[in-house]
C-alpha cells in the first residue's frame, strides 16, 4: 500500500521525536547516576546524533517543527523557572536584578566586543553585535540547573530571574546594533533603553494578567471551574502569553515567566487549590518540563556546526575565555556591590561570577544573522556555538562542585 508524502514525512518526524525522547531518558538517567546536570548529557547525545555524529537527528535549524520545539520548549521552562521563583525571597535584591538584566548585558557586550575586535579582528561594530548576541544568560539551561542543584534560594532565584529578564535586552541590544551594522543609522542609547521599558513592562502587564486569571480559574475559592483542567489551563495560557505580548513587539519570554510567577505565588493573592489538584499540576510539569528540556538541548546539540567551530577555533576560544572570566565577574561585581540592602557575600557573588550558561535564545540570534547572510555572520555563528559547548559543558557541570566549595548548597 502507497502512503502519500505527507504521512511519510509524518512517520519520519514521529520516528525523529521517538529516537529523541528514547535518547533523553536514557540519557538522563546517566546524568542522575553521573549527578550532573541533565541538560549537559542531551546536549551530548545530540552531538553524536547529529550531522556530523551518526547523522540520526537531522531537523534543520530553520524548519517549523525546529522553531516550534524551541519557542514552546523555552517558554514552558521559563514559566517553570518563573512558578519556582518565591517573591519574598527576591525582596532584597530588586535594584541588583534590574541591573544585572540591563547595564551587566551592556558591559558583557562591550567587553565581548573589544575581546573580538582584537583576537578575531573583526570591525568593531560587528564585534560589538557579536557581545550583544551572547550577552544574555539561558532561562532554559539556568532553571533546569538551579532544579537540580539545591542553592541557597536568594542567589538560585536572582541568577534564574536575570536570565528570564535579560533575553529582552539581548535582543533588543542586538537589533539596534544589527541596524548600526546594516544601515550606518546613529546608536541611540535613549531610544533602545526607552524601547527596552516598553517590551518590559507590556511584558510584565500581559504576564501579570494572564497569571493572575489562570489562578482565578484554578484556584479561586468560588471561580476555579477549571480546577480539575489546571494542567492543560497552564499549557493555553503558555502559550497565550507568550504569542499576545509578542504580537505587541513586546518581550514574550518576560511574559511567561512572570505568568508564572504570579500562578507560583497565587497564594499572595489569596489563592488556594486543592492539595491533590495542586499536586497533580506540579507533577504536570516538572514532565512537561523534562521533555521539553530534552528536545530542546538534543536539538541543539545535533545543530552545533563543528566546521565553523574548526575555522575560527582559537580566536572563538579566546573570546569566549574573556567573556567567561572576565566580563561576568565584572558584570556582577558592578551590578551588586552597589545593593546594599541585598547584604551579598563574598562567597555568593564568587558563584554568580561562575553561573551565566549560554544557550538557546543566543542560538536563536546567531541563526537569524546567519540565514540573513549579515556580513561576518559566520564568525559570530562560531563563537556563539563555542560559548554554548563551555557555558553548558564546563559550567552547568561544576554548579554543584562550586556550589560546595562555598557552602552554598541547601540540605
Amino acid at each position: 500500500m502507497e502512503h502519500s508524502p505527507a504521512i511519510l514525512h509524518a512517520k519520519e518526524l514521529l520516528f525523529l521525536i521517538g529516537i529523541i525522547l528514547g535518547v533523553g531518558t536514557v540519557t538522563g538517567f546517566i546524568a542522575r547516576l553521573l549527578k550532573v546536570p541533565d541538560v549537559v548529557m542531551f546536549l551530548l547525545a545530540g552531538m553524536v546524533l547529529g550531522g556530523v555524529g551518526l547523522a540520526v537527528i537531522d531537523i534543520k535549524v530553520d524548519s517549523t517543527l525546529n522553531q516550534l520545539l524551541l519557542i514552546f520548549g523555552s517558554c514552558y521552562i521559563l514559566f517553570d523557572g518563573g512558578a519556582s521563583v518565591r517573591l519574598s525571597v527576591l525582596k532584597g535584591v530588586w535594584p541588583t536584578l534590574l541591573s544585572l538584566a540591563t547595564l551587566g548585558v551592556m558591559i558583557s557586550a562591550v567587553v565581548t566586543a573589544f575581546a573580538a575586535q582584537y583576537l578575531l579582528h573583526l570591525p568593531f561594530i560587528f564585534a560589538l553585535l557579536l557581545g550583544a548576541v551572547i550577552a544574555s544568560t539561558d532561562p532554559a539551561t539556568l532553571v533546569p540547573v538551579f532544579r537540580q542543584v539545591k542553592i541557597r534560594a536568594k542567589v538560585a532565584q536572582t541568577v534564574m530571574s536575570e536570565s528570564a529578564f535579560n533575553d529582552a535586552m539581548g535582543a533588543i541590544l542586538t537589533f539596534a546594533v544589527l541596524a548600526v551594522a546594516i544601515s550606518g543609522a546613529d546608536f541611540s542609547i535613549s531610544k533602545n533603553l526607552l524601547s527596552l521599558l516598553q517590551q518590559s513592562l507590556l511584558g510584565l502587564i500581559g504576564g501579570a494578567i494572564l497569571g493572575y486569571l489562570a489562578a482565578l480559574l484554578i484556584a479561586h475559592e468560588k471561580y476555579s471551574f477549571l480546577a480539575e483542567y489546571a494542567p492543560v489551563v497552564t499549557l493555553m495560557s503558555v502559550a497565550a502569553a507568550y504569542l499576545s505580548v509578542d504580537n505587541l513587539h513586546a518581550s514574550g519570554f518576560m511574559a511567561v515567566f512572570v505568568f508564572g510567577m504570579v500562578l507560583g505565588n497565587k497564594d499572595l493573592l489569596g489563592f488556594k487549590m486543592d492539595e491533590g489538584e495542586e499536586s497533580k499540576l506540579e507533577d504536570f510539569i516538572l514532565t512537561t518540563s523534562l521533555i521539553m528540556r530534552i528536545f530542546i538541548f538534543v536539538l541543539l546539540g545535533s545543530q552545533v556546526n563543528f566546521a565553523l567551530l574548526q575555522q575560527y577555533f582559537w580566536g572563538a576560544l579566546g573570546v569566549v575565555i574573556v567573556f567567561m572570566l572576565i566580563a561576568r565577574p565584572l558584570v556582577v561585581f558592578a551590578c551588586a556591590l552597589p545593593n546594599r540592602a541585598a547584604k551579598w557575600t563574598l562567597k555568593e557573588l564568587l558563584f554568580m561570577c561562575w553561573t551565566r550558561e549560554t544557550g538557546v535564545i543566543p542560538g536563536a540570534l546567531a541563526g537569524m544573522l546567519v540565514g540573513m547572510k549579515v556580513p561576518y555572520s559566520d564568525v559570530i555563528a562560531s563563537v556563539t556555538f563555542m560559548a554554548i559547548l563551555l557555558t553548558i559543558l564546563l559550567q552547568a557541570t561544576s554548579t554543584k562542585w562550586l556550589a560546595g566549595k562555598l557552602n552554598l548548597l541547601e540540605s
